[in-house]
């Protein structure tokens, strides 16, 4: 295969994946079949699959992507200075964000698109998640902290609180047929969470 060709292949894949964002976006509730999709791209659906070998590939492609994206924000974020509570707040308002700019991809991540899909992709979602509970616990453990270190079952309890937070408004959001912004009312409920967590608002 030539590099020409390649590109061509890489540009159309990533054509689909954006066709099946805007499906997922603009009928929420709805489950995506691949005889749809290549209808929307004016393709066959043996073309489609000679670029994604099942449609459970394609939502692995949105995962891995919103994996790269919020946690290359998350590297960003602990660049900067503050505390760790004020970075977990940073951070939680990254991940609502980019739910609230990714509304087909919050679908995935929530499961509301998978339903009837390959139990590999539920995993995944999961450990996406897991792994921002771990980066939050890690970041109340050796982050710094304005009364001194905290016992590993406030770091739990904390790091608990953030997740259910942050899966709470994005699952409003899916629910609501994205009408319930994430974000919204964002200003008073971190000043909320701050005085849960016991820090000034960052």
């Amino acid at each position: 295969m030539t590099v020409q060709q390649s590109a061509r292949g890489g540009e159309r894949r990533q054509q689909i994946l954006e066709v099946l964002v805007l499906e997922l976006e603009e009928h929420p509730g709805a489950r995506v079949t691949t005889a749809r999709l290549a209808e929307l791209l004016g393709l066959s659906e043996a073309a489609l699959y000679r670029h994604f070998r099942s449609k459970a590939q394609m939502f692995e492609a949105l995962i891995a992507f919103a994996e790269e994206a919020v946690f290359g924000l998350v590297a960003r974020i602990l660049e900067q200075p503050g505390d760790a509570h004020s970075q977990c707040l940073r951070i939680l308002q990254a991940v609502l964000s980019f739910a609230n700019r990714n509304p087909g991809i919050s679908r995935v991540l929530l499961g509301d698109a998978l339903v009837g899909e390959h139990e590999r992709l539920r995993k995944r979602v999961r450990q996406f998640f897991d792994r921002l509970e771990t980066q939050f616990k890690q970041i109340l453990r050796e982050g710094e902290m304005p009364d001194g270190p905290l016992m590993p079952s406030q770091i739990s309890v904390r790091a608990n609180l953030l997740l259910a937070f942050a899966e709470g408004r994005m699952m409003r959001f899916v629910r609501s047929d994205f009408r319930d912004s994430p974000i919204a009312s964002w200003e008073e409920q971190q000043a909320l969470l701050a005085t849960a967590l016991n820090t000034r608002i960052p």
